[in-house]
């Protein structure tokens, strides 16, 4: 999967992505990736966010959601 193309989708569609390695959970052997998709397009109760031992599992968490919500992304 490439993450960009998939982080540009939703920026088109409004969607604020950031995605995160953190040093010292890594460190820790925690779960050091972070995926968080907010705006406008999602209603201000909703956030999608996980954290996850691998970018791979954050997207498995994230992606069914956000095409649950509507959003259009590349397979």
């Amino acid at each position: 999967m490439d993450v960009v193309a998939t982080m540009e989708a939703l920026a088109e569609q409004g969607v604020t992505v950031l995605f995160k390695a953190d040093a010292q959970r890594m460190a820790e052997k925690g779960k050091p990736w972070t995926f968080v998709a907010s705006g406008t397009p999602l209603r201000e109760d909703v956030l999608v966010r996980t954290d996850a031992a691998s970018v791979e599992q954050c997207l498995a968490v994230c992606l069914p959601r956000l095409r649950e919500l509507g959003f259009s992304l590349p397979e």
